[in-house]
């Protein structure tokens, strides 16, 4: 398993989240896909510089940007949660921001924490 692979637990919570319809010719593997698409997002690198054990580049962002748009990141989410019962804190890390002043190069950094309350 490489570095940003899922585990067996984590794929068992994912998978019944995943559109199960096939359109046209079989999807490549989900799980590879995903782990794809992890990588990108956890490493930081370009989509064209995806290792080739993940597949083509252009699959693993189309299939990113599909599901993007048909919800299946959301239900993603609400899997992790229930797996977790609803004790779930997340950061997002477009809202950590950092100011270099040009004269003393002083850092100031904000992040924005959400937690994820239990329902009554």
């Amino acid at each position: 398993m490489a570095r940003y692979d899922m585990s067996e637990v984590e794929w068992r919570y994912i998978q019944p989240a995943l559109p199960t319809k096939v359109r046209g010719k079989p999807r490549v593997d989900d799980r590879r896909v995903i782990n794809g698409i992890f990588y990108v997002l956890r490493s930081g690198c370009a989509w064209r510089d995806l290792p080739h054990r993940y597949g083509a580049y252009t699959t693993v962002y189309n299939r990113f940007n599909r599901w993007a748009k048909a919800g299946v990141w959301d239900r993603i989410m609400d899997a992790a949660i229930a797996a977790n019962d609803g004790d779930v804190v997340m950061i997002d890390g477009t809202s950590v921001r950092v100011h270099h002043s040009g004269a003393t190069l002083k850092k100031t950094t904000q992040i924005d924490v959400w937690v994820v309350q239990e329902a009554d």
